[in-house]
């Protein structure tokens, strides 16, 4: 199934209303969102009226796989993939030209006025990621499995005791990193977060080669990547027998957690999703502990909208996959973090990440 034509599609019905005849995508992402390119040079000229005088254009390095990954399209080749659209788009009729004001340098748009000679330059930003924050059946399977990957992962990991005392937080993490290649991952969708003991109460900690000592919150946040979608997962465990303390941190993450995930709905606003799990842990008196949103997008990149926060806009929509990951850090002690990755459907939600939420001794 090759969705790429319907979310073109979908991109034309916004360009009306954005004033112009046409679109020039430079942002790799939303290329391969459009068309299904996965090399490291191109760009993607659509236009209003169709893909008669729509074009794609990429380098001689990758002649061949244009041509089976992008074959509906008109292909140019051209090194300056940008530049070589912009200059074609006078002689296709376009007067009145879209560009990616959010992600075109200063020098890049000057680069395309040049080359567009005698075209209007608009600006026109977040219209093909704004398409992205729903998903449609064939990234939520992506999706799925990339989850599911991750999720067989972590379940090696534990079942083969790699998180152990004297182990470095290094070591772990690349283990776990290396079990999802192993089960189909082309990589890890982001620098594993393996952080131990007083490491864990840190929200974005780097792995270092700290040992990993009994008693400690072991806190990993980790995803694959498959068919260039991103999983997101976060679970903490504890190294021998847990801490009252350590229980109480987890039960009061794991409320606020289900709180969150509760509270997805296609129309909900993404900040009153925020605040179901954040009046769970304020009303713990720990909600100055709670340092960051609730929760993102997640797809072809790793943080995509929506945002769930305090301060996000919008509301969610069927079809979007979002991560629900409340957090509590007690600076040098330890923190906990729960985190899934849910589709939110018509009817209800499908969590997507399928971990035990329980804390586990090990």
């Amino acid at each position: 199934m090759r969705p790429f034509g319907a979310r073109r599609d979908r991109l034309r019905a916004l360009l009306g209303a954005a004033g112009v005849d046409a679109l020039l995508v430079t942002a790799l992402v939303d290329v391969r969102y459009l068309t299904g390119f996965t090399g490291s040079n191109a760009a993607l000229l659509v236009a209003a009226d169709g893909e008669a005088r729509s074009r794609f254009c990429t380098d001689g390095r990758y002649v061949t796989q244009s041509a089976e990954e992008v074959p509906d399209l008109e292909t140019v080749v051209d090194r300056g993939s940008v530049l070589a659209l912009a200059r074609r788009a006078p002689g296709l009729g376009i007067t009145r030209l879209g560009f990616e004001s959010d992600v075109v340098t200063v020098d890049g748009l000057t680069a395309v006025d040049a080359a567009s000679e005698g075209v209007e330059l608009v600006r026109a930003p977040g219209l093909t990621p704004g398409l992205r924050a729903v998903k449609d059946d064939v990234e939520i399977a992506a999706l799925r499995t990339a989850c599911a990957v991750a999720d067989a992962a972590l379940a090696d990991l534990v079942a083969a005791g790699g998180i152990a005392a004297g182990r470095t937080e290094r070591e772990v993490a690349l283990d776990l990193e290396n079990r999802m290649r192993g089960h189909g991952a082309s990589g890890p969708a982001f620098e594993t977060i393996m952080a131990a003991g007083a490491h864990s109460a840190i929200p974005h900690h780097s792995p270092t080669d700290a040992p990993l000592r009994r008693g400690d919150l072991v806190k990993i946040d980790f995803g694959a990547i498959v068919d260039g979608y991103h999983s997101d997962t976060t679970r903490t465990f504890v190294l021998g027998p847990a801490a009252g303390w350590q229980r109480d941190l987890h039960d009061l993450v794991a409320r606020a957690q289900r709180a969150g995930c509760a509270a997805l709905a296609p129309g909900a606003a993404v900040a009153a999703v925020d605040a179901a799990a954040r009046d769970v842990v304020v009303a713990a008196g720990q909600g100055e502990r709670f340092v960051h949103g609730l929760g993102h997008g997640v797809g072809l990149e790793i943080h995509e909208a929506p945002w769930l926060s305090s301060g996000g806009a919008g509301e969610l929509a069927a079809g979007m996959v979002v991560t629900v990951e409340p957090g509590v850090y007690l600076e040098g002690r330890g923190g906990v973090r729960i985190e899934d990755t849910l589709a939110v459907l018509d009817g209800g939600t499908e969590p997507l990440t399928l971990a035990p939420h329980e804390l586990v001794e090990v």
